[in-house]
């Protein structure tokens, strides 16, 4: 029969030892007994190796984000990983929805103002949207998108696989990401970085874009070539763009990104430290329980595609 002991490592939060608890388990260090692992710190891939190399005993994983780019060759060890996917959908697509409507707005420009200003506003409603990713915060986006009777179109890896029940739009493959990046009024990166994905913005992306078009990163900051972008934007060659995720992070204060009048920057808040601990938790629940249980995980990681 399956023990109960869950490692919460390396760090116990109460909330998350409440959640484990709550599931059935019991939180523990790592033992020769244990079999399961929390683990809770995104940016210290090589202490989670060390202890996997230690402790060949374990078994299953669970990692506290979606993303899972920082744990590389890590994933290809012969046990389950689960990420967070899924968890955090509601509030990133959330801040994904309001940075959209910010740049159509072009409240950047306004909150800079000391004038009456230009009159200008763009709008979402009945406009040409491509998403690319295709996991849950694109589900999520796409459906809050919806009221805005927005053409959306997701790019993803595998097309087709279901996506969000009752979508009207379109899904399709990468084959088909420049003619699709050539129409789109709105982009919104949803994506995770993988190899196929890190710096897919560069200047070729750019220069592929209507001159109208905004760009929405709430991904991950390598997912675009900052340089490139920083070009774009004092080019022209795209209207404006929004990003909650840069590189490095802390962008420094005198980075060029810092100085573009149609260049809005959110510090990583998408999810924050507040919102994370409680989805999380309730991931935590979820997944504990079906482990004891000999159910299915949820967000188990497919090493292959990265995500």
């Amino acid at each position: 029969m399956k023990n109960n002991l869950v490692a919460l490592e390396p760090k116990q939060f109460p909330e998350y030892v409440e959640a484990i608890t709550d599931a059935g388990g019991q939180v523990t260090s790592v033992t020769p007994s244990t079999r399961a692992l929390v683990w809770t710190d995104y940016s210290s891939p090589g202490a989670l190796q060390e202890m996997l190399n230690a402790n060949p005993q374990l078994e299953w994983v669970q990692l506290p984000f979606a993303g899972v780019d920082a744990f590389g060759e890590i994933l290809k060890s012969p046990i389950i990983f689960t990420s967070a996917k899924r968890s955090y959908s509601e509030p990133v697509a959330e801040h994904a929805l309001a940075l959209c409507l910010a740049l159509a707005r072009i409240i950047p420009e306004r909150v800079r103002t000391k004038s009456w200003g230009r009159q200008f506003a763009d709008s979402l409603y009945d406009q040409d949207v491509l998403i690319v990713g295709g996991g849950g915060i694109a589900e999520e986006l796409a459906s809050l998108l919806a009221p805005f009777r927005s053409k959306v179109t997701v790019v993803r890896n595998r097309p087709n696989e279901p996506f969000l029940a009752g979508f009207t739009g379109r899904v399709v493959s990468f084959d088909d990401f420049d003619k699709e990046l050539a129409k789109a009024k709105f982009v919104i990166l949803a994506c995770a970085l993988t190899e196929t994905t890190r710096f897919l913005f560069d200047t070729r992306a750019f220069g592929l874009m209507r001159t109208d078009s905004y760009l929405v990163n709430i991904a991950r900051g390598e997912v675009v070539n900052q340089e490139d972008l920083v070009h774009a934007l004092k080019s022209g060659s795209i209207a404006a763009a929004a990003t909650d995720v840069t590189y490095p992070e802390p962008l420094p204060a005198d980075h060029a990104m810092w100085q573009l009048d149609n260049l809005l920057i959110t510090p990583h808040t998408a999810d924050t430290k507040e919102i994370v601990t409680r989805l999380f938790s309730e991931r935590l629940r979820v997944n504990v329980a079906a482990w004891l249980r000999d159910k299915p995980l949820v967000g188990v990681v497919d090493a292959e595609l990265g995500y």
